[in-house]
């Protein structure tokens, strides 16, 4: 423990006198999670509608007033020809035309939508939009003209997450993001740059064990996770009011065990790497694709079958989903054994890789 603690010692000195880890510990943490939620969404705002209207009728004028009041639809124009609603659409200015057919206002059975589909969620979403607002538009003029309503509005209850804020799905996901950066990256880092200066010649033919070694560059880490995800977690309550539903101590538990997967993994890379530059682009090639294929920012379950076998080797998918369970859902920890007992593997199984890559010279 005397050996471990000197070790200990020594990585926080090399840390304070390298000011950029400091800086990336501390700034990027707060800078990304004031500034990520913002731009990473997914929501649809100002969705662009061109409305053929044949029928210039009172009906018809009520519709293109209602899509216009509706939240997150915009009518740029009123064309008379479909022509024309096409090249609004060519020209990028609408993603929508809804086309309102001669005679709507006795017969107001069918309406023709249609969706830009380069960008298809935009187009998809926008779409639903305007058959929403249409419906009701309906709903209300048929119940004023006495006439019968075939079927009712179904009621929509939106569970944990009521506002559907896109960034409330991302807040978790971004601090699992810092975490498999810093994590990562600066154990990676920190072991070449001993390297390439030759202090790490001195613990090369010291009797320090290797598990002692790899456990001096993993601990520190603990430590940064743990203060990752207390600014991330403080941030995401005072600046977007969301806080987390479930245990927050398993929150940091799950931390403590991912945080060991991947210093374990950066570690791994900076022993087999003789310089920064072959350790930054193995890490790199491996946080993309953690990103891409633990279900950050695309479901799992769309994946292909073959994906989603291979999802079952990456680490973050584990931390993910506890993440989301516990922050949006108050998941019960009994119920997320599975993916904590993953995620215990996963950690064990890297650093005892690390510690077997690592080569003493005595």
């Amino acid at each position: 423990m005397r050996i471990l603690a000197a070790l200990l010692r020594k990585e926080l000195k090399l840390m304070r006198r390298n000011p950029l880890i400091i800086r990336v510990i501390i700034a990027m943490p707060v800078m990304v999670m004031l500034v990520l939620p913002l731009i990473a969404s997914l929501d649809v705002k100002n969705v662009g509608i061109t409305v053929v209207d044949n029928d210039r009728s009172i009906l018809s004028s009520r519709i293109i007033r209602d899509l216009n009041a509706a939240e997150g639809l915009c009518v740029n124009s009123v064309c008379s020809t479909h022509s024309e609603a096409m090249t609004e659409v060519e020209n990028g200015t609408s993603d929508v035309i809804l086309t309102i057919p001669q005679n709507f206002e006795q017969n107001p059975e069918s309406l023709d939508v249609e969706a830009n589909g380069v960008n298809a969620t935009k187009g998809m979403l926008g779409a639903q939009y305007v058959v929403s607002s249409v419906s009701l538009t309906l709903s209300q003029w048929l119940g004023e003209q006495g006439t019968e309503i075939k079927a009712n509005r179904p009621s929509v209850i939106n569970r944990y997450n009521p506002t559907l804020e896109y960034r409330n799905y991302m807040i978790p996901a971004i601090m699992v993001v810092l975490i498999i950066i810093i994590c990562g990256f600066l154990p990676a880092l920190n072991l070449v740059s001993e390297k390439e200066t030759g202090t790490i010649e001195a613990m090369n033919v010291s009797p320090v064990s290797r598990m002692t070694f790899v456990l001096s560059k993993l601990i520190i880490f603990w430590v940064v996770s743990l203060l990752v995800v207390a600014v991330g977690m403080t941030i995401g309550y005072l600046v977007y009011g969301l806080a987390p539903q479930g245990s927050i101590l398993g929150i940091f538990g799950a931390t403590v065990l991912f945080s060991l997967v991947m210093s374990g993994i950066g570690v791994t890379i900076a022993n087999k790497s003789a310089t920064m530059m072959q350790s930054i682009f193995v890490m790199f090639a491996f946080i993309m694709i953690f990103q891409l294929m633990s279900g950050l920012l695309t479901p799992i379950s769309s994946m292909p079958q073959w994906a989603q076998a291979f999802t079952l080797f990456i680490p973050p998918r584990y931390f993910v989903e506890i993440m989301r369970s516990i922050y949006l859902k108050a998941t019960p920890l009994t119920a997320l054994w599975p993916q904590f007992t993953a995620l215990a593997a996963l950690a064990l199984a890297t650093c005892t890789l690390a510690a077997l890559t690592y080569k003493k010279t005595t």
